[in-house]
């Protein structure tokens, strides 16, 4: 048995006005097309829907039942079709976003605040990954847009800067060089560091490692750790130091010290990406946001929050 949607608007019709004419002409159809409408209906479901003579027209008690499942039915349906309208403009759907340690203690928090303001029917799906797992995430499309560390070189990629960060030296707190005002890498040639496993952290390693060459010197690696907060504690547990990014400072632990490393000009740059190709409503409506943030200048990341 099939009840098509006309049926079910015919039928709340005569139900609401209990006149067949009135109901008619609210439709803009003729009475004898409308009754034999309700007809066919009634013999679909072998039920009466009317009691009807020639003074009035009565629902019955099986009409009463359909009348309040018809009224589920079309509020469900103008609900569905105003979703499907949202999701066809990118107001509702979910979106897939990889990070770093530097995007989630830099920008993205502040970024994520306002888009979720704007768009609250959006879900939205944290995912921590490392540059290049990004990177291979983005490419089979597990996530949707990426905030990883700069350089990028992919033609499929579209991508927009979205912070910029200076160095610092982190330090244990009882470190000789812990009160000082800043320090100057050259200080830190001879010191052990703490550093980033190669695995997850290699596009930061390649900037440490240009970093210190340049100073003159090559850091003497005496362990490593999977994310930022691990470092911090092998620094705080006085092993070594390191020479982190200065968005940093918005997640630090008691026992470490970060200072402005001074001796060098150079900058880190954490950029949003996503595949040129198939942009869903959901991401542009991301990455429109972007664009209009980008189109402030970047300042290192320490002005900004």
């Amino acid at each position: 048995m099939r009840v098509e949607l006309r049926q079910i608007r015919q039928f709340m019709a005569v139900a609401e006005t209990l006149n067949f004419r009135q109901a008619a002409d609210n439709m803009a159809i003729a009475q004898p097309a409308l009754s034999r409408g309700i007809q066919l209906l009634e013999h679909q479901l072998g039920v009466s829907l009317f009691d009807r003579n020639n003074r009035r027209v009565e629902l019955t008690a099986a009409g009463a039942v359909f009348l309040d499942g018809c009224s589920l039915l079309l509020a469900d349906l103008e609900e569905t079709v105003r979703q499907t309208q949202k999701a066809a403009k990118g107001d509702l759907g979910r979106l897939a976003i990889g990070y770093t340690d530097f995007a989630i203690t830099g920008v993205l928090p502040g970024l994520l605040d306002t888009f979720r303001r704007h768009y609250p029917d959006i879900a939205i799906e944290l995912i921590y990954g490392s540059t290049q797992d990004q990177l291979e995430a983005l490419a089979c499309r597990k996530i949707d847009i990426a905030f990883l560390t700069s350089p990028l070189h992919s033609e499929a990629i579209e991508h927009q800067p979205v912070q910029v960060d200076r160095f610092v030296a982190v330090l244990p707190e009882r470190h000789p060089l812990a009160g000082q005002a800043s320090v100057d890498i050259h200080e830190l040639a001879d010191e052990p560091f703490v550093v980033g496993v190669m695995s997850r952290w290699q596009h930061f390693r390649r900037h440490l490692d240009a970093l210190c060459l340049q100073a003159g010197f090559q850091p003497l690696i005496v362990q490593e750790a999977y994310n930022s907060e691990g470092m911090f504690g092998l620094i705080s547990a006085n092993i070594g130091i390191t020479i982190h990014l200065e968005c940093a400072s918005n997640y630090m632990r008691t026992g470490v010290v970060m200072l402005p490393l001074t001796g060098t000009s150079a900058t880190v740059v954490t950029e949003a990406a996503w595949l040129k190709e198939d942009i869903s409503p959901v991401l542009r409506r991301f990455v429109d946001m972007l664009m209009s943030a980008g189109k402030r200048s970047l300042s290192p990341c320490s002005d900004q929050t």
